[in-house]
């Protein structure tokens, strides 16, 4: 099997993999039981679980028609992603892993908290990306979680609902406490972001000195 070939065999695998775990999850238990559809799409994990889902799909469809190479917008979405679903592995498995986890199925679990993650980050490894991303690429894919934190905070109080504890002031010790997790968590995430595209580029220099 040809990289080209594993490549679309592996995406697509993960993508039906990713998309099927967050579909049983909503299907099976978030419909039946009558919990809210608008707080399951609220998940960080859900939303980059689909993300993922779509960047697979999309990157395996351009390899299966022999698509021109990706630009670098295409390239740098799939690297903001990539970011999304790596951070999503690493909090849960550190500073969520003993949260109760409530009505989510186990295997679903491992699937888009840890399984995931690992072919996100295998993928942007493996399958390196063929063009070199400036670092304002990494400013650009702070936007959505700064965005997705704000609104999150902002909406627990309005209704309640946090999507994690530690947006939650009455888990935190307060909106100080929040803002302390969020600032923590901007810095992971800006480290994070560097490190994948630090990666990303180093293994570009590598694909041109091969093909040199």
């Amino acid at each position: 099997m040809d990289s080209r070939v594993a490549a679309i065999v592996f995406r697509l695998v993960f993508a039906a993999l990713s998309l099927t775990a967050v579909a049983v999850q909503f299907f099976a238990v978030t419909i039946p039981q009558g919990h809210s559809i608008l707080n399951f799409f609220c998940y960080f994990t859900n939303l980059s679980n689909i993300m993922i889902s779509i960047v697979f799909i999309v990157s395996a469809l351009r390899l299966i028609s022999a698509r021109k190479d990706a630009s670098e917008s295409d390239v740098a979405i799939r690297g903001g992603i990539v970011v999304y679903i790596a951070f999503v592995g690493i909090v849960f498995n550190t500073i969520l892993a003993d949260t109760d986890l409530g009505e989510l199925i186990p295997w679903v679990n491992v699937i888009v908290h840890m399984i995931v993650p690992i072919a996100g980050v295998l993928d942007w490894l493996i399958w390196a990306p063929r063009r070199r991303l400036p670092f304002r690429v990494v400013l650009w894919w702070m936007i959505w979680p700064a965005f997705y934190a704000i609104f999150s905070v902002a909406r627990g109080a309005v209704d309640g609902f946090y999507p994690y504890p530690f947006f939650n002031p009455n888990v935190s010790g307060g909106y100080g406490g929040v803002a302390l997790w969020c600032l923590a968590l901007v810095f992971a995430f800006f480290v994070l972001a560097v490190l994948v595209r630090w990666v990303g580029n180093l293994r570009h220099r590598s694909l041109d000195a091969r093909t040199a």
